[in-house]
């Protein structure tokens, strides 16, 4: 048995059983997993986690799963010291966390892999989700592996390389008429209707805590660890919000030595809102109209805003936005530079990054983590006007003749 012992809202402390549901019945703010940590403590080691799976359910004990878990083998990705691109930047210290090789090529397969084994827990036989893209295609692959129907809803304008990836594992594709705030919308309404595991609505405290597994990760992986700094794309900010929480669970279980990581946000300019609240020192996060080519990250009204606000506040972090232009031009640099192809929200956080360091905001010498969330082969469009050729006839001297080049 795990060590989940209630849902506990993120506002008012009420408590809840461990069921599907997502908001507090009096003040409706986010619902979140509540743990025994002093019992946790007891059964959890550096040592124990080294000895597990080459996966993230190395860290199941710190996960709210109580049965066998749906794994297609995701995580434990590779912290990659990023010294090319570190050079540019001036970075003497950089890694990517590269979880663009995850089985369906984005992080997302970490929440899924939780949600779907709580949904067949709570005896659910269909899931479903909103999603913009990288999501529907793991709730689709995780369903397919234990036979679950699944229904995914994605916008009308997502990227065809993106629906192709959904619906190679034969879900119930659904595409909607509007923005992907439009698409969760009318998944809370259905949510209502139907007796179904929505991943990201009636089972988003336990699909939230999958996040976290990147934190643990990391700091395992740097020696057991926090980083100095670390830089996160944003879309809903929940993300962002749990590896802030992952480090702090492995300094509070003595893992780790206290947290002093500054947590910097990035979103693209076209879809910044946590950002604009930020610059803005305010607390409220007021929603905006997508128009960004990062569709994975476009997010008008992000549903825990608040709560990454305050995690960048309280950690000494910050917030940054990048346009389309910039965020192609990092997605270019780490492929030119490190050899990772990342979907548009990995070139914002390259961008953001940049940006700091610019700015002086992440130093040179410190340990600074970039996370990149989703591969970009599913999005190539956005990158069709960079593919440059000369063609030559078969012949050496055809090629001597174009390039310049001689015996």
């Amino acid at each position: 048995m795990g060590y989940a012992i209630a849902l506990r809202c993120r506002k008012c402390g009420r408590e809840y059983p461990l069921e599907p549901r997502n908001l507090c019945d009096f003040c409706l703010s986010p619902l979140e997993v509540n743990y025994d940590y002093k019992s946790m403590a007891k059964a959890v080691s550096r040592e124990k986690f080294a000895g597990g799976p080459q996966s993230m359910w190395r860290y199941r004990e710190l996960l709210p799963v109580d049965s066998e878990v749906v794994d297609i083998g995701t995580g434990f990705t590779p912290l990659v010291k990023a010294d090319n691109l570190g050079q540019k930047l001036g970075l003497e210290r950089l890694y990517i966390k590269n979880d663009c090789l995850n089985p369906t090529y984005s992080f997302k397969d970490r929440v899924v892999s939780v949600a779907i084994t709580k949904a067949r827990e709570f005896g659910f036989d269909t899931v479903a989700c909103a999603s913009t893209g990288n999501l529907a295609a793991s709730v689709a692959a995780h369903a397919a592996k234990v036979n679950m129907n699944a229904y995914v809803f994605v916008p009308s304008n997502m990227e065809p390389g993106k629906l192709a990836g959904t619906a190679i594992y034969n879900p119930v594709l659904v595409t909607v008429d509007g923005s992907y705030d439009d698409v969760n919308r009318l998944c809370g309404k259905l949510a209502a209707r139907y007796n179904w595991g929505f991943i990201n609505i009636n089972l988003r405290p336990y699909y939230a805590e999958g996040s976290k597994t990147l934190a643990y990760e990391v700091a395992e992986q740097s020696g057991w660890c926090a980083p100095d700094c670390v830089v996160v794309p944003a879309a809903s900010g929940l993300l962002f919000t749990r590896i802030w929480k992952g480090l702090d669970e492995l300094a509070m279980l003595g893992l780790i030595e206290p947290v002093n990581t500054h947590m910097y946000l990035s979103q693209a300019a076209g879809c910044s809102p946590i950002v604009n609240a930020f610059a803005a020192g305010s607390i409220h996060v007021h929603p905006v109209e997508p128009d960004t080519i990062a569709k994975s990250i476009a997010i008008g009204n992000p549903a825990d805003g608040y709560y990454a606000l305050r995690v960048a506040r309280q950690s000494g972090g910050g917030a940054s936005a990048v346009t389309d232009e910039e965020a192609v031009a990092g997605m270019r640099l780490l492929a030119e530079t490190e050899g990772i192809f990342a979907e548009a929200a990995g070139g914002v956080v390259i961008a953001a990054l940049k940006k700091l360091v610019a700015s002086g905001l992440i130093k040179k010498s410190e340990l600074t983590v970039a996370f990149i969330t989703g591969a970009g082969s599913k999005t190539q469009e956005i990158l069709s006007d960079i593919v440059q050729t000369s063609t030559i006839k078969p012949t050496p001297e055809s090629f001597e003749e174009v390039f310049g080049v001689s015996v």
